[in-house]
């Protein structure tokens, strides 16, 4: 494991998807409260090689949720179709932004968790 899940200057960015019929940018990212609302879906990131037609679409919707909260299902599905369905590269980013999201806070290195805790734990 590396001395730091996710260092500042290894987050991944964001992804921007621009609709050229409406001029919209999406910006597409996950917080841990997007990943929360997808999850409490049923969504399992570890499914999208199993079951790639409905959770790669899944995938590109729960993306929306941190800064677009109100695009729709239907509309996400049109831009994914529009797009001519997703790039490797594309999903590949997706899941780097999801696991970068679910996993932040969530696991510490041993200094982090010495250095920031106002609660301790001994094994």
């Amino acid at each position: 494991m590396s001395d730091k899940i996710i260092d500042m200057k290894d987050r991944v960015n964001p992804v921007r998807v621009t609709d050229h019929d409406t001029g919209t940018v999406y910006e597409l990212d996950f917080t841990r409260e997007s990943v929360k609302f997808a999850e409490n879906r049923g969504f399992k990131v570890d499914e999208l090689t199993v079951f790639p037609v409905t959770r790669i679409p899944e995938l590109f919707y729960y993306a929306f949720r941190k800064n677009h909260k109100n695009v729709a299902r239907s509309q996400t599905d049109d831009l994914l179709e529009g797009m001519g369905g997703m790039t490797t590269a594309l999903l590949e980013r997706l899941m780097q932004l999801y696991n970068q999201a679910a996993l932040t806070h969530l696991i510490a290195t041993d200094e982090d968790a010495v250095k920031n805790a106002k609660v301790t734990v001994e094994l």
